[in-house]
C-alpha cells in the first residue's frame, strides 16, 4: 500500500491507473477508522479496481466552538487497517497541501446547506463540500463511497457532483451499527458509561417512528411527538433537531406522509473525561415508508 501526501502524486497516480484503464474508487475519511468506514472500503473494493482512502481531519468543517482539536486522530492504526483491508492508496495530505497560504476559494451549496445540521452548524457543509471537491480533483476516481449515517452530507455530495458536472459515481453505504443498534461514530469514544446507555434514544426513536407508521400512522406533527418523547426520557439527551423531510430535497414533509420520508435526529449529551461545558453530538436518522402495507 502506498501512502501518498501530496495532491500532484495522487493526481499523477490517479493519471496512471485511468490509462491503465482501472477504476478508481474514493473512501472520503477523517480517519479514526472504525467498522463503519471498513464498510465504506469493502464497499469500494467490489465495485472497484484500485481503492484510494483519503484521511484528513478538515479544519473547515469545524466551527470555533467544535472539537477540531479533539478529534480522535490514529493514523498508524489506520494506516494497519486500511492495509490489511487491501487499500492501493492511502492519500493523506497535510493541512497545507489541501489549503495552501493564501487559500481563498469555497464552494458551496445552497439550499441542502441549511437545514438539519446547517442550521446549527453554519460553516460546516462549506468546508466538506469544498474538501470534497479537492479531494474528487485529487484523487480522480470513478466512485467515491460514504456512509448514509451522514444523510444531509451524501445528498449534498451527490448535488454537488451533479451540478459541477463530475463524472463519479457516488455510492451510498447503509449506516454501520454497534450490537445494540447505536450507529457507528467516532464521536461515540466521548461517550462515558452514563450517557453511553443514554445514547440509544436515538435508536429508539428512530425505531418507535417506524413501528408507528407500519401501524398506521401518518400525521407529521404526531410523529415528531412520539420522536421528542423518546428522546426525552434520556435524562442528559439535549435534541438539537427531529425534523421529518424529503429524502432527496431535504424540504420540509407535508403534514401527511405519503412517500419515503426521511426522519433525522441529531441529540447531544455531556462529554465524558471531565471536559466540563463541552458535548458530543451524534446524529441517525432512517427513511420511514408509508407506502408499506402493515
Amino acid at each position: 500500500m502506498q501512502i501518498v501526501r501530496e495532491i500532484p502524486e495522487m493526481q499523477a497516480l490517479a493519471d496512471a491507473e485511468r490509462a491503465a484503464g482501472r477504476r478508481i474508487g474514493l473512501v472520503p475519511t477523517m480517519g479514526a477508522l472504525h467498522a463503519g468506514h471498513l464498510a465504506l472500503v469493502e464497499a469500494a473494493r467490489r465495485r472497484a479496481d484500485f481503492v484510494c482512502v483519503s484521511i484528513f481531519v478538515n479544519p473547515t468543517q469545524f466551527g470555533p466552538s467544535e472539537d477540531l482539536g479533539a478529534y480522535p486522530r490514529s493514523f498508524e492504526r489506520d494506516a494497519d487497517e486500511c492495509r490489511n483491508r487491501g487499500v492501493d492508496v492511502l492519500f493523506a495530505p497535510g493541512e497545507d497541501a489541501v489549503y495552501p497560504p493564501g487559500y481563498q476559494s469555497w464552494v458551496t451549496v445552497t439550499e441542502l446547506a441549511k437545514p438539519l445540521c446547517g442550521s446549527s452548524r453554519p460553516v460546516h457543509f462549506r468546508g466538506v463540500a469544498t474538501v470534497v471537491t479537492k479531494l474528487l480533483t485529487a484523487a480522480k476516481p470513478h466512485l467515491a463511497v460514504f456512509g448514509e449515517k451522514d444523510f444531509q452530507q451524501l445528498a449534498l455530495i451527490r448535488r454537488l457532483v451533479l451540478d459541477l458536472g463530475f463524472d463519479v459515481e457516488i455510492v451510498g453505504v447503509p449506516t454501520v451499527r454497534e450490537a445494540d443498534g447505536l450507529a457507528l461514530s467516532s464521536r461515540n469514544a466521548y461517550l462515558d458509561a452514563e450517557t453511553r446507555p443514554q445514547a440509544l434514544c436515538l435508536v429508539r426513536a428512530l425505531e418507535a417512528a417506524e413501528r408507528a407508521v407500519a401501524a398506521g400512522e401518518r400525521n407529521r406533527d404526531s410523529l415528531l411527538h412520539l420522536v421528542r418523547g423518546e428522546i426525552g426520557k434520556a435524562p442528559q439527551a439535549d435534541l438539537d433537531y427531529a425534523e421529518l423531510r424529503d429524502p432527496d430535497s431535504l424540504e420540509l414533509a407535508p403534514e401527511t406522509l405519503t412517500a419515503p420520508t426521511l426522519l433525522a435526529l441529531a441529540v447531544r449529551f455531556p462529554r465524558g473525561g471531565g471536559r466540563a461545558g463541552q458535548n458530543v453530538r451524534l446524529i441517525d436518522n432512517r427513511v420511514l415508508r408509508p407506502h408499506r402495507s402493515s
